[in-house]
């Protein structure tokens, strides 16, 4: 899977002196480069530079550098531009300050900001702009902003006009998304080189806005087992399974289903539809034996098999594992867990049939928090594990509070998928995809309108679907979480994101894997 590198604001750092030290390019260079990408992002979003009135702000380092740039090509575009310098002029330096004389020689000086009584003149320049260009605050900026820059952030935000970021908007931490303090609200972010970790993860990716990555000549990054990298649509596509002219239902697969319970017949019947959508030849449903004329009324195309039950809570009983084992004969994958409920023998019948099966099993909802404070009996499977969890019960089977994993799910995720060796699918805004060798994908796709009961069961089924057709477990989870993600952008953008029920996201499954598929 070679998909792009997500970084932090350090490991930016450091690509920017490989360049130097090895590409043959200057900082200068650089900086006019990014500079002109700027640009040419604000020519596209705006259909053109005619007419336009700007205001840019600049910090004394590097950020600042590249505004100048942007000043400086807007100007000798007709742009009307007015740029602040947010520092003293004698306190930029280096490559910024090459940058701030060339401007200065195109005739365009650099307003200063530094301290409230300049504020009314940047006030008024905002209220005749028709945007704003953000170059104040870079990659290696951490905590809250200080008070000076706090409110110009402010008087960006209280002006209502569009704001162009320059690699990132001034307050977002660049390796986190964490917002501590002022942030600037960008409706388009020009990054350099890499998308940056704290542009995909909230809160900050609601500050950035549209963003686009800009190529300004930087080397790849020095491969690593630990990095973090961009689920890409185009690398997708060559992760779904293709159907050969002469494919069966034989040959497509076969994925067994051990779900539901009373009341949540639901799950189990959307694992399970979602499955077949997904591609897989057949689908066996094994639910409790009451629940089984309510599951072969809500599923025509899937074959449902009665279990043994504990009748008086019509969950599945021990006695089950003496059935399901025959039935794991044939299969290519089992999806265990969607709506089994939390009865103490179904429990144990998970954990036991987790130590008896061999082909891939995606572990989902009550079949993870039956290893609830047993996380360690995972290492013991000799099945290949996708564990599909969202937060809370990802916390209970790590034995962690929420708030201690929201502080760093890329490492929360990462040591839970190492240390059991199994991938991990952390569901959430964004989805993370964890693998046993530590690498880390981000899941662009998907909206707040998946934040639907059953969306979850979907996802089990698709993924389990992929895998019954021959997709590993890790390709399958990570194009699994795209696709997942770009059904319910689909579903979206048919009936918006109010009305959107797990049904809608399951039925959008078929486009949206034709549309992924059709990328490469």
């Amino acid at each position: 899977m070679d998909f792009p590198r997500l970084v932090t604001g350090q490991e930016m750092t450091q690509l920017d002196q490989r360049a130097l030290r090895e590409g043959g390019v200057t900082g200068t260079q650089l900086m006019e480069r990014a500079g002109a990408r700027v640009v040419e992002a604000i020519r596209e979003r705006w259909e053109g530079l005619e007419d336009l009135e700007v205001v840019v702000v600049c910090g004394k380092g590097n950020n600042g550098g590249d505004g100048f740039v942007v000043g400086r090509l807007l100007c000798q575009a007709g742009v009307g531009v007015q740029v602040f310098l947010a520092a003293q002029r004698q306190a930029v330096q280096g490559d910024a300050r090459h940058h701030l004389e060339k401007m200065e020689e195109a005739g365009l000086q650099a307003l200063s900001l530094l301290g409230e009584g300049d504020l009314p003149a940047f006030e008024q320049a905002l209220a005749g702009a028709d945007l704003a260009v953000d170059a104040l605050l870079g990659t290696g900026s951490r905590g809250a902003p200080r008070p000076e820059f706090h409110r110009i952030i402010e008087r960006l935000g209280e002006a209502g006009r569009p704001v162009v970021a320059v690699d990132l908007p001034s307050g977002l931490e660049a390796g986190t998304g964490q917002v501590p303090g002022a942030c600037v609200r960008a409706v388009l972010t020009v990054t350099f080189g890499l998308p940056k970790i704290g542009q995909l993860f909230y809160p900050g990716k609601s500050y950035c806005g549209t963003l686009v990555v800009a190529d300004i000549g930087l080397p790849s990054p020095v491969p690593s087992p630990q990095a973090v990298y961009l689920i890409s649509g185009e690398q997708i596509a060559r992760l779904i399974p293709r159907r050969s002219p002469d494919a069966h239902k034989g040959s497509c697969g076969l994925v067994l289903v051990v779900a539901g319970s009373a009341g949540m017949t639901g799950a189990a019947a959307l694992a399970a539809d979602s499955a077949l959508l997904a591609g897989a030849g057949k689908v066996i449903l094994g639910a409790p034996a009451s629940l089984q004329d309510i599951l072969a009324v809500k599923l025509t195309e899937v074959m449902t098999r009665p279990l043994p039950e504990i009748r008086r809570h019509r969950c599945l009983s021990l006695r089950a594992l003496g059935e399901v084992l025959p039935l794991l004969s044939g299969a290519q994958c089992l999806a265990l867990g969607p709506g089994l409920g939390r009865h103490r023998e179904t429990g144990e019948l998970v954990r036991r049939l987790l130590g008896r099966v061999e082909i891939p099993v995606v572990l989902d909802a009550d079949g993870l928090n039956a290893f609830a404070g047993q996380a360690d009996r995972l290492i013991d499977s000799s099945a290949p594990l996708v564990l599909t969890p969202h937060l809370g019960e990802f916390a209970r089977l790590a034995g962690m509070g929420v708030q201690e994993v929201q502080q760093d799910l890329v490492g929360a995720a990462r040591h839970f998928a190492t240390a059991h060796r199994l991938v991990l699918v952390l569901k959430g805004a964004p989805t993370l995809v964890a693998l046993a060798e530590g690498r880390v994908l981000v899941n662009p796709t998907g909206n707040p309108g998946m934040a639907t009961a059953g969306a979850g069961d979907v996802l089990t089924g698709l993924i389990a679907g992929l895998i019954a057709q021959g997709a590993t477990p890790e390709n399958a989870a990570c194009a699994g979480v795209n696709v997942h993600g770009l059904a319910g952008d689909l579903a979206r953008a048919g009936q918006g994101e109010w009305g959107m029920k797990a049904g809608d996201i399951s039925r959008a499954l078929p486009r949206a894997l034709a549309e992924a598929a059709g990328r490469s």
